[in-house]
């Protein structure tokens, strides 16, 4: 070892030197040879990994656009069959209404008051009114008796005219041949010279075919006899001790649903309707067999060559046909077929197999160029690597030759400085923290951390009871919080609807945790009809309260959609079985009451029993029908029933923290001692009767842990006009 100007030569720092330099160099070569040897290869592999993912990118998007157009074509088909459906089935209800009136005015003509009636006035135009229209040789001396009593139905059909803008008219036809219309078009009563349009109701089909059925009969689309629009007729024969007295019926205008179909063919896909014969009756194809043609010529698509046609429309008037692939004159299409169960139709949806696939060619077209500029762009950035390497592995060795001169005066450094920190450790300052200067790699790191663990261990016992304790407290603020927003997602204000005199409601949730998974809702979903919820979430706690709240805005979405409560269940359960990824399901009892009537129409989705009390009676358990749960199978269908309510009855819905109550003994509270404390007082209102429920079960359970959540509804029907 010598030295030279303060340069030691054959010292540690020389062996340091020459051991980090030949290091670099044996490195160097063999990153270098690696390098190109894993560049070739990776570029290789890019290539046949590309055309491997191109053909699983070709079956998978193949795949999932024809799921895409499947649910995109039940969805939309299932929406425009149920406003037709429910467009027809308001049309039908509203003649049921009409007939029952005026069965009750025929019945007893004798204490019948007839009405004023006018005949058509041009000058009234726009105005809606009840007008009378004479049969050829029908005298009005003749039936002026019988026009007057019917005449007593005016005021009830101009206020049904103005309950639907697609309403053409209302009417009643007298077999004498009188016809008194509520319309606002009596300038369309009149011929060109000004004398009033001869018409005789008896001719008409709407007419023959009611008399015929002797019930609600639906025509097929025809053209109106004033206006020349076209529509559908719904009418009702009138019959009272065997005899016929009128026909009652309305028709609606149908121009719009035409309209909409015509407009429906855009990009490969169309809409169109079938009748109950089987005939197109609004189509935009105008060639082949689903062109609208006039009804005398029409095909029965039913018994139609193309046996793939045939059979989607023929299951279509039954029953949701599913998405089926069918041959047509201009090639292949997806096709499903959605019942219009009111009248017998069918509503069909089609996009072509070619505008389907369209967007999985553009994708594997464009990542085929995507794979291309990639490989390009990979190849020449490679050899710009290999340059910037080569720099950088030059630049790193006079760096790292610099370094190692410099390196064995600093070995002693870390020494010192461990020996500075322990010499200024204090109470309140114990622990001995490793530094990057201590970590040598040699006995230097080793007692620097000898040192570091025993202060480590001094403290640790002090640190773990303060995290300890704020993490209890930030655990019990959040739950806190979780509680009062799962409070806040249930009706909290009573009277819930203080202008409504028709029922009185009262609810309570009790979560056996923080937070829980029952929850309960009511809400108004129009002006008639009020929608009861009660359910239970499996499982407990905060994933049980999350499932909770998402369950409870899409029942209230599907409900506030239209439907019947068997519907909303199953919307309910398709939305949840869509991304149930944990597996969580829900217990859902759902009603519909129509508070004008006291109907109740109920579902039950695997939940309770409920428990009735009707306004004489005591309450008791009603055993409905379970479906399955919610959430757990998508294709679950559910029943529904009814229920009629009188003035004076009640209805308590509850979630199986009830009857499963446990005492210390590990008895259950049971449905027998439900029904007694319902019945303690059976005519209290609904807030007292939930009071009762739970004083009885807080007294049977007295210290006993609560182990599942305590919800209960109780809702008393009092009628109209109460």
């Amino acid at each position: 070892m010598k030295k030279v100007r303060n340069i030691v030569i054959g010292g540690i720092e020389s062996k340091i030197f020459n051991l980090i330099l030949i290091t670099i160099i044996l490195v160097s070569g063999a990153f270098i040879v690696v390098s190109m040897y894993h560049a070739d290869m990776l570029s290789n592999l890019t290539q046949e990994t590309g055309q491997r993912q191109q053909e699983a990118i070709s079956e998978i998007t193949g795949q999932v656009m024809d799921q895409v157009v499947e649910q995109s074509l039940n969805r939309t088909t299932l929406l425009e069959a149920q406003m037709a459906d429910d467009l027809f089935h308001g049309l039908g209800t509203r003649v049921e209404m009409l007939a029952d009136y005026a069965g009750k005015l025929f019945d007893d003509p004798e204490n019948i008051v007839p009405a004023d009636y006018e005949g058509p006035d041009p000058a009234r135009n726009g105005e809606v009114m009840a007008q009378l229209i004479l049969a050829d040789g029908v005298r009005e001396a003749d039936v002026a008796d019988r026009v007057g009593i019917a005449a007593n139905m005016s005021d009830m059909m101009v206020s049904m005219f103005g309950a639907s803008e697609l309403t053409n008219s209302l009417f009643i036809a007298l077999p004498e041949g009188a016809f008194l219309v509520t319309d606002d078009r009596s300038a369309s009563k009149f011929e060109a010279d000004g004398s009033l349009t001869s018409y005789d109701p008896r001719t008409r089909p709407w007419y023959i075919q009611a008399v015929e059925k002797q019930g609600l009969i639906f025509t097929d689309v025809e053209v109106d006899a004033f206006t020349g629009d076209i529509g559908i007729v719904c009418a009702m024969p009138v019959y009272v001790n065997g005899k016929l007295k009128a026909v009652v019926g309305s028709d609606l205008f149908l121009t719009a649903m035409q309209a909409g179909v015509q407009a429906s063919e855009e990009n490969g896909g169309f809409l169109c309707v079938v009748n109950q014969n089987g005939h197109v009756v609004f189509s935009p194809r105008t060639e082949g067999l689903l062109q609208v043609v006039q009804a005398a010529e029409a095909q029965d698509l039913r018994k139609a060559d193309n046996e793939a046609l045939a059979s989607l429309v023929s299951d279509g008037m039954k029953e949701n046909t599913g998405v089926r692939t069918v041959e047509l004159v201009d090639g292949p299409y997806y096709m499903i077929g959605m019942p219009i169960g009111t009248v017998g139709w069918t509503i069909i949806s089609a996009v072509s197999l070619e505008s389907a696939g369209q967007p999985s060619a553009m994708l594997e077209e464009r990542y085929g160029q995507i794979q291309e500029e990639a490989l390009q762009t990979y190849r020449e950035s490679s050899g710009k690597s290999g340059e910037t390497i080569l720099v950088l592995m030059v630049v790193l060795a006079v760096l790292i030759g610099i370094g190692t001169v410099v390196l064995g005066k600093r070995i002693v450094r870390p020494l010192n400085n461990i020996t500075a920190r322990i010499a200024q450790l204090r109470e309140g300052d114990l622990e001995f923290k490793m530094e990057d200067t201590y970590r040598t790699g040699d006995e230097i790191e080793v007692l620097a951390e000898s040192f570091a663990q025993i202060s480590h261990k001094t403290v640790k016992y002090v640190d773990e009871v303060r995290r300890v304790t704020a993490e209890k407290e930030r655990i019990g603020t959040e739950l806190h919080m979780a509680n009062r927003i799962q409070e806040s997602m249930v009706p909290s204000i009573f009277p819930a609807f203080p202008d409504r005199s028709e029922f009185d409601i009262y609810a309570s949730m009790q979560p056996a945790k923080e937070v829980g998974g029952d929850f309960f809702d009511f809400f108004l979903i129009d002006d008639d009809h009020l929608c009861l919820v009660m359910a239970d979430v499996s499982g407990k706690g905060v994933p049980a309260a999350l499932f909770m709240m998402i369950s409870k805005v899409i029942v209230q979405s599907c409900a506030k959609n239209g439907g019947s409560a068997a519907e909303v269940l199953k919307r309910t359960n398709e939305a949840l079985c869509a991304n149930n990824q944990v597996q969580m399901f829900v217990t859902i009892w759902l009603g519909i009451l129509e508070l004008s009537t006291g109907k109740l129409t109920a579902a039950n989705a695997g939940h309770e029993y409920p428990m009735i009390k009707t306004p004489d009676g005591p309450f008791e358990l009603y055993k409905d029908r379970h479906g399955f749960v919610i959430g757990a199978e998508p294709d679950a269908m559910y029943r529904e029933y009814e229920l009629q309510l009188q003035p004076g009855s009640k209805l308590f819905v509850y979630t199986d923290g009830v009857p499963e109550a446990t005492s210390s003994d590990l008895e259950l509270f049971g449905q027998a001692r439900t029904l007694d404390a319902l019945n303690q007082d059976a005519d209290a209102a609904p807030k007292q009767i939930l009071r009762n429920v739970k004083d009885a079960v807080d007294g049977f359970v007295k210290d006993a842990e609560q182990f599942d959540d305590l919800t209960m509804m109780c809702v008393e029907y009092k009628g109209v006009g109460q």
